[in-house]
């Protein structure tokens, strides 16, 4: 099978590499920012910006969230399924 990956640098506005589902944890930050956030069961995500402040917003079944974050808070949290996009 060719890699149409195996020469391209990893960059914000291209596809992500992979979704990484998400255990949300107040204490722990993600293994890799997510460039932006997949939620499989609507509902409310808390989470932590790469700038820094926390946000809440509420999502709809096979909603997105397209901020980079570096963790998804369990406290706030009622969306299912959470999915990181990562790019590198």
């Amino acid at each position: 099978m060719t890699n149409p990956f195996s020469r391209r640098a990893s960059s914000l506005s291209g596809p992500g590499i992979d979704y990484v589902p998400v255990t949300p944890d107040d204490a722990t930050d993600l293994g890799d920012v997510a460039a932006s956030i997949y939620v499989e069961g609507g509902g409310a995500v808390a989470f932590v910006t790469v700038k820094g402040p926390s946000r809440v917003v509420v999502v709809p079944d096979h909603g997105w969230i397209v901020c980079g974050a570096t963790r998804v808070l369990a406290t706030g949290t009622t969306a299912t399924g959470i999915h990181a996009v990562v790019v590198s």
